[in-house]
């Protein structure tokens, strides 16, 4: 089971911005760039598994997306959706993740 999620991820960036802007005692700006540069990392990884269930024709899940099945399927276009699953492709993609 994945312990961080993508909500976890979206938590951790707002509460960077918060003690950021935190007039008493702001976050060093060296460390909200590590956790900035870390983050993006983190991104990156996730389209690659976005494009991973694109091309498996949602027949995966993504703990981390917090994406099972049925919102995996609900992301592919309607005509696309069971050509996936038996190996068909039209051709059509989701959009770019880079």
């Amino acid at each position: 089971m994945t312990k961080n999620k993508l909500s976890d991820l979206r938590n951790h960036l707002f509460e960077t911005i918060e003690r950021l802007k935190d007039e008493e005692k702001p976050m060093e700006v060296d460390r909200a760039l590590a956790i900035s540069n870390v983050a993006q990392t983190v991104i990156d990884s996730a389209k690659v598994e976005l494009k991973a269930i694109e091309l498996a024709g949602a027949e995966v899940t993504s703990e981390f997306l917090e994406l099972d099945k049925n919102e995996c399927d609900r992301l592919l276009p309607e005509p696309e959706r069971g050509r996936r699953r038996h190996g068909l492709s039209t051709g059509k993609h989701l959009g770019s993740v880079s």
